[in-house]
């Protein structure tokens, strides 16, 4: 997948939108404006440059950014994102949350759906919601369960949720199982096995819904309704 091209189109549309105010609250992240959404994806965008120069997390970390204008801000770390990407192609080792890459190609992937996340939230924000990539959003569901979700983050089970069940998501011909408790996720690839509830449909609204962008009348599911919004708690925990 083009990933790169993504990360440009997404954050290009993400400012285009921004443009149409920056007052507009967002439904999706209570408490919110657009110029909130807009400051937070260009601190991210600046922190994963610095990444992928130190090739380890910067320290400290954030630096004092109070005084800088929004939208200059903003197209200023697009810009530099953009050249860090491209200079580190997708092989240079470097810091990531994910155990199994630790390649700047995982930045690539994660900073392409870092971007497509935050354009839906200020679209919603002025009601100019745009279609997303089918493709894209498919593996943004993939990259939710993991390592967003299914990463070695839940051993001493401090969640809300500790739902004992197996949930299975299938759309556009992928399956995914995954065996949730209190202390572990197991991600696996495939339709194998019995589940207490499916998730199924198009990938946009399922990945919305697992972000928290739309709500559960937005997907199509089966088996116990408890189980979905126990498992939908658990991925909010994962992605705060």
């Amino acid at each position: 997948m083009r990933f790169l091209e993504h990360v440009k189109g997404e954050s290009a549309r993400l400012g285009e939108v921004a443009r149409m105010g920056l007052d507009a609250p967002v439904p999706s992240c209570p408490g919110w404006t657009v110029d909130d959404v807009v400051r937070h994806v260009a601190q991210v965008y600046d922190h994963k440059v610095e990444v992928l120069k130190l090739g380890a997390r910067p320290d400290p970390w954030p630096p004092e950014s109070s005084g800088r204008e929004t939208l200059q801000w903003y197209d200023e770390a697009r810009t530099a994102l953009v050249a860090a990407l491209e200079a580190a192609g997708t092989e240079t080792q470097t810091w990531t949350f994910d155990p199994r890459d630790s390649t700047s190609a995982f930045w690539y992937r994660r900073m392409a759906h870092e971007s497509l996340v935050h354009r839906i939230d200020v679209e919603q924000a002025h009601d100019v919601i745009t279609p997303i990539d089918p493709e894209l959003a498919l593996d943004g569901i993939d990259e939710v369960l993991y390592p967003t979700l299914g990463g070695p983050w839940w051993e001493e089970g401090d969640t809300e949720f500790p739902i004992d069940a197996t949930i299975r998501i299938t759309s556009l011909g992928r399956s995914w199982t995954i065996r949730a408790d209190a202390t572990t996720v197991d991600v696996q690839q495939g339709a194998e096995g019995d589940t207490a509830a499916e998730i199924f449909g198009d990938p946009a609204p399922i990945y919305l819904w697992l972000w928290g962008r739309v709500g559960e009348d937005s997907i199509q599911s089966v088996g116990d309704p408890n189980v979905v919004r126990a498992f939908r708690g658990r991925i909010s925990e994962a992605t705060q």
